[in-house]
């Protein structure tokens, strides 16, 4: 009779139970046969398992060995079911005591000698581990603060094949074992440090940026509602300075989304081993040869791109311009549904891509127009703006020229602004907005308003409507361009808490669209 034990398997940000079942054949040359749709990682387990067994002082067994992994239909990827598969064997062949497997999932990669290796993906599985009734999972003991975010489910953190089988046998005690190493590690170094993550992020803030008060003030804007931005530039003048510091003034990001963001950098492998839920924003900065798949997302496995590690956060992109046009194009469908639907031959997966979009880019091919050092024509500054498509531009709201600074005349000055003085104003405004949208499940503030919101939430007076008409008419907006322009002045009111859209709001954005009013004064030869 096949002995069977339980493990989970991820799909996109998902997971899915997986059923080990492990059998043996008398009489057949001794062998271990792995089937059930499983990739490389999975057809190399059978070596890793043979060594880790005879590695621990168990017995490989001498017939034919069969480990099959259901539902037999699903691909199935990684090399974290090689512990479950180890104890179904050691299970099958009587070298385990009285124990209940199926009391539990395992997921653990195993090492030649033993040692329980941490894998990718945990916080998916567990979560789907836990929809499905498993009250307890044995997981791997460099991935137990990701696993234990997760409640209403017994996390068992070991580290070697030993302790596992020991734990079953009821001859170890795992809560006891990790009390001592916990309480070792603090002895050892004291006060756990912060990571490394939140050690950049600290070092970071406002008050470094001087001479620039009228960008921040739109940058305010833009992080108060989730707005896109584009900074237009000459170099030096502190754009990617800015963007840097942008993740410090966005508000604390809520359970729900800190767990969203985890998933997904724990799938791709980018959580430091021992670190639990993501504290602060995604900041993805991208270099400009990326390729379209590194961006979006795709590969063999449909996995997550940029876009998708930045969700709940930041997309930088720095030189705007240099980027290929067709991966920014690319950028369309996230940038206006907020996911980002990826289709291979070995499934299809569909990811967040919730992101405040952060662009800069300067303003000529030389870099320095309008000053006088600059020689570009109009043509050739058209040309290169033209290289972003109408339909990329009209996704961003806020598009900022940024001005140089006197290094001598400001070196002596203080910032007027902070980092915490901002983030306050930016979650004071967020508050408002959580409490307008309570009732509508997905939309967190202004940029996320759908067309009927804004007719409900963005209702103009007579002068504010006569001015926005005269702008559209002058520089020909789009529906979708008066669209963003009414959620960016509806964040404009509620940074004033005022209950209602005023002139003024209008004006103030309006003067966010720098890059409108500089295209507008250029012409070409036909």
């Amino acid at each position: 009779m096949a002995t069977v034990v339980k493990s989970m398997a991820t799909s996109g940000v998902d997971g899915f139970m997986v059923e080990i079942e492990a059998s043996t054949i008398r009489g057949q040359q001794q062998s271990i046969s792995i089937i059930g749709l499983g990739d490389q990682a999975v057809k190399e387990a059978g070596e890793r398992i043979q060594a880790a067994i005879e590695s621990c002082g168990y017995e490989i067994p001498k017939d034919k060995v069969i480990l099959s992994l259901a539902p037999g239909n699903r691909k199935k990827r990684g090399s974290h079911f090689d512990l479950g598969m180890t104890i179904a064997l050691l299970f099958q062949t009587d070298q385990i005591g009285p124990a209940k497997p199926d009391e539990y999932a395992f997921i653990g990669e195993l090492s030649l000698n033993g040692r329980v290796r941490p894998c990718n993906g945990i916080l998916s599985m567990l979560t789907e581990a836990r929809k499905c009734g498993i009250k307890s999972v044995i997981v791997p003991y460099d991935n137990r603060k990701e696993a234990e975010t997760i409640s209403g489910i017994r996390i068992c953190p070991v580290k070697s094949l030993p302790d596992t089988v020991r734990f079953l046998e009821g001859k170890l005690d795992l809560k006891r074992q990790y009390a001592e190493n916990r309480k070792q590690k603090a002895n050892t170094i004291g006060k756990s440090a912060a990571s490394p993550q939140e050690t950049a992020a600290g070092q970071l803030d406002f008050s470094d940026v001087k001479g620039q008060d009228d960008l921040i003030e739109a940058i305010l804007l833009g992080a108060a509602g989730g707005h896109n931005v584009l900074m237009i530039g000459g170099p030096g003048c502190g754009k990617t300075m800015i963007a840097q510091r942008i993740p410090t003034i966005l508000p604390t990001m809520t359970e729900k989304e800190s767990l969203e963001s985890t998933k997904i950098h724990s799938i791709s492998g980018l959580l430091d081993p021992g670190e639990g839920l993501l504290k602060i924003r995604p900041f993805r900065a991208p270099h400009h040869n990326v390729s379209l798949n590194a961006l979006i997302g795709g590969g063999t496995y449909a996995q997550p791109g940029e876009v998708s590690l930045a969700h709940n956060g930041v997309l930088f992109l720095d030189e705007l311009a240099e980027f290929s046009r067709s991966t920014l194009d690319g950028l369309r469908q996230p940038m206006e549904d907020k996911k980002i639907t990826i289709s291979r031959v070995n499934g299809t997966n569909t990811y967040p891509a919730n992101f405040m979009l952060v662009a800069a880019m300067n303003p000529c091919p030389c870099g320095y127009y309008p000053a006088k050092r600059c020689h570009c024509t109009d043509y050739e500054i058209i040309h290169y703006r033209g290289k972003i498509s109408g339909p990329i531009l009209e996704r961003i709201d806020i598009q900022k020229s940024v001005q140089q600074v006197d290094y001598f005349e400001l070196s002596g000055k203080k910032s007027a602004y902070t980092s915490a003085a901002l983030r306050s104003l930016v979650e004071k405004t967020r508050t408002i907005q959580q409490e307008r949208f309570k009732d509508d499940p997905g939309v967190s503030c202004n940029a996320q308003m759908t067309t009927a919101m804004i007719q409900k939430y963005c209702i103009l007076d007579e002068p504010s409507t006569q001015r926005l008409k005269r702008a559209s008419e002058q520089y020909g907006y789009s529906a979708r361009v008066i669209h963003k322009l009414l959620r960016l002045a509806r964040t404009s009111a509620d940074l004033d808490g005022a209950p209602d859209i005023r002139e003024t709001d209008i004006v103030r954005v309006l003067r966010c669209r720098d890059l409108d009013t500089d295209n507008s004064r250029m012409y070409t030869i036909e």
